[in-house]
Parts: C-alpha cells; structure tokens; sequence
C-alpha cells in the first residue's frame, strides 16, 4: 500500500511539472508575439489568429489523446507527446514569414493536449474520494502560463524573441526524460480492448457533456483565452512596457493555476455543482466591471458643462482580474469534479471532449477579441463578449440542474410532511 501511495503521489508530481512546462510552451505566443505583431505589422485580428493557432491543434487533439490514455496507459501517451514536440518548438526560432509562425505554431500547440493525458493518467491513481484533490493539483500545471510571462519577457529583452522557442525546446526535452524516469504504469488504469472507437465517441451524445463542455469553455476557454490576451492588452490600454504588461498579466495566471487543487478539495467537499454555480456568478459579476469601456460623461450645468470620467485604472483592472483568475481556478477543478462522479470508468475520453470544448473557447475567442477591437475600436468588448457566454452558462445551468434540484428538494418535503396536513 505503501508503495502503491508513493508510485501515486510520484506520477501526480511529475505529471504537474510536465504539464507546467506543456503550458508554458502553449502559451508562449502571450509574450512572443508582442514583438512579432510589430515585426510583421499585424492588425488585432491577425494577432488574435497568431496566439490562437496553437490552442486550435492542443484542442483538437485531446479527443484522440483521451482514447489512447484510455487505452495505453498516461505514462507511455505523455511521453511521446511531448516528445514529439521538441523539433517545432525550436523551428519556430526560424520564422520569418506570418504563414511560418501559423504553420509551426499548429504543431507546437500539440503541447497543450497533455491536460487530457495528464488528468485520466493521474485520477485513476486515486479512490474516488480524493480525485478531485489530484485532479487538481494536476490542473495547477495552468501556472505554466503565469511562468511563461515572467520568464520570457527576461529572455526576450536580453537575446530577442527567437531565443525563447530555443530555451522551451531544450527545456521540453530534459523534462520528458525526467518523466520517463520517475512515473509508472498501472495495467488495471487500460480500458479493456472490448471498448470500441464508437463506444468512446458515444460521449458526444450525451446532453451532460455537452452542459459540461460550456461550463468548461468558460472556466478554461477564458482562461486561455485572457491568458495570452493580457499582455498585448496592458500594452495597449495602459501604456505598459512588455516585462512590466507581463508581470501584471501573471497576476491572472498565477491564482489560475496554483488555486486549483483548492478547487479540487472544495468540489469534493461541497460538490461540483454547488462550486461551478458560484464560480459562474462570481464570474459574471468581475467580467461586468471589466466590461465597462473607458469614458467621459458630460453633464451640462447652470455653470457649464461638467465631465466625468469613468473606467477602471491599471490597479483596480488587476485586482479585478485577479479575482476573476481564481474564480476561474476553482471552477476548472469542479467541471472535471463532475466528470469523474459521473464517468469514472471512462475519465479519458470524457476529459478528452469537454477539453477539446475548453481548448476551442481558448482558440475562438481570442480571434473574437481581436475582430471585435478592429470592428468596435473599444479594447473591452473582449470582456462584453464574456459576459454573454457566462450569462447562457448560468441560465443553462439554472434550466438543467437547480429547478431540478429545488423540484426534487420540494417533493422530498412534501414526502416528509404530515399527511393529516
């Protein structure tokens, strides 16, 4: 048993340090491509596109990744992956064209795949109890995203920008060696070869996926999506330079990552529902008052006009966001709190669908930011248009889990009642 607890707590470890080190490198692009945009002279939409690129193929691939977890086991998927990513991080030092950094950027983005791994590999360690710790101490792996922002500014300004896709790649390397060394495999955590491809892709049937799948695209979609957004936002709303945007953009990674395995503990403790309900209106409330553009209101007076100014200032955006980061923290362990209660024998290919649906908001949305500040010419309507997809979360939330919760609460106290009432 004892060992059994060691091999356990070992694979949870060097899963969160190889997951750190994927996020870091899927994220890359949040500080990259500040200099890149002004190399190249890209507008906001094309900027969206470039730091998207690599959520697009980190999402689509987690389906697949999710089978083969189910399948092979975590240990030997992982390894491969990440493997398998080395060469494209370093050929991305070589880009020079726009069409270079979307066409390596596809394969460096399969990087972020590794959650899906990670998060089936290390759950079935574990009695079901204590999944939701594991899973997210795993999911503190995020943090990779507030490392990348306070590493890579260093790096660029100290040898360019080409220097950091070098640094990832070796980095990448060394840390899939030291995973092969320290991590086990388990041949009961295989699913059965009597599983068929079908059988796995039924998930997409199911309506609680789907719901799942939204509360996902919120909690984690946003997450990346802001994630790689912040830095190039600071710049431009604030006036920041590229180390100092960075480091205040951490302050949204950091809590979005760290927080998690707090979330984990609370989803076991209180349940996943009641931790995304509140998650969701926390959210919605941080995104009302970072929606709220810049402006100057004039007010006409028996002494003349008379402006005031409203918007939020460099601090208040950062706390602010801040709060939003751990609200997002704690909400990415308790979507995943749901899937393991729920499918537990099928971890992998679950994770593997409401990640690819977390992936994708991190893909599309950042484009949306962009378009939206090339159409509107207003930086905040990134956060309006958050605030909308939180806003149908909480109402499909509501429709599909609380009325049914009070209607069985009511049912079960008109049971208990007096019938001489």
């Amino acid at each position: 048993m004892a060992t059994q607890q060691y091999k356990a707590w070992s694979v949870v470890i060097m899963s969160t340090l190889a997951f750190t080190v994927c996020f870091m490198i899927w994220m890359m692009f949040a500080v990259i491509g500040v200099p890149i945009k002004q190399q190249l002279g890209l507008n906001e939409t094309q900027f969206g596109i470039l730091i998207a690129t690599p959520v697009l193929t980190g999402s689509l691939i987690r389906v697949p990744l999710g089978m083969w977890t189910d399948k092979f086991g975590g240990r030997i998927v992982f390894f491969i992956l990440m493997l398998t990513t080395v060469i494209p991080i370093w050929m991305l030092s070589w880009a020079t064209e726009y069409w270079h950094f979307l066409f390596t950027g596809l394969f460096v983005g399969m990087a972020g795949g590794s959650f899906t791994v990670g998060i089936a590999y290390c759950a079935r360690w574990f009695p079901r109890e204590r999944q939701g710790l594991a899973m997210g101490i795993f999911g503190a792996g995020n943090t990779g995203a507030a490392v990348t922002k306070l590493l890579a500014p260093i790096i660029v300004i100290g040898y360019g920008w080409t220097m950091v896709p070098k640094v990832y790649a070796v980095l990448m390397l060394v840390t899939a060696i030291l995973f092969l060394f320290f991590t086990y495999s388990e041949p009961s955590h295989k699913v059965g070869k009597s599983v068929t491809l079908r059988e796995q892709l039924a998930a997409f049937k199911d309506p609680k996926v789907w719901r799942y799948s939204q509360y996902y695209s919120i909690v984690f979609g946003g997450y990346v999506a802001l994630a790689l957004w912040m830095t190039k936002y600071y710049v431009s709303e604030y006036g920041f330079d590229l180390q100092t945007a960075a480091l205040l953009a951490a302050a949204f990674s950091i809590p979005g990552g760290l927080l998690r395995a707090i979330g984990g503990h609370f989803s076991d403790k209180f349940g996943a529902h009641t931790i995304t309900w509140w998650v969701l209106w926390v959210s919605l409330v941080c995104l009302f008052f970072l929606s709220y553009p810049q402006s100057n209101i004039t007010i006409t007076t028996v002494d003349g006009p008379l402006t005031f100014h409203f918007g939020l200032d460099a601090t208040m955006f950062t706390i602010i966001m801040f709060t939003l980061g751990i609200a997002f923290a704690i909400g990415k362990a308790s979507v995943f709190k749901y899937i393991s209660d729920d499918y537990p024998d099928n971890i992998g290919v679950i994770s593997g669908v409401v990640g690819l649906a977390g992936g994708l908001g991190g893909f599309v949305m950042p484009i949306m930011f962009g378009a939206l500040v090339d159409l509107t010419g207003i930086r905040s309507s990134a956060f309006m248009l958050m605030f909308g997809v939180v806003w149908v979360s909480l109402m499909w939330m509501y429709w599909t889990e609380v009325r049914p919760m009070d209607a069985a609460r009511e049912l079960q106290r008109v049971k208990a009642g007096d019938p001489m009432e």
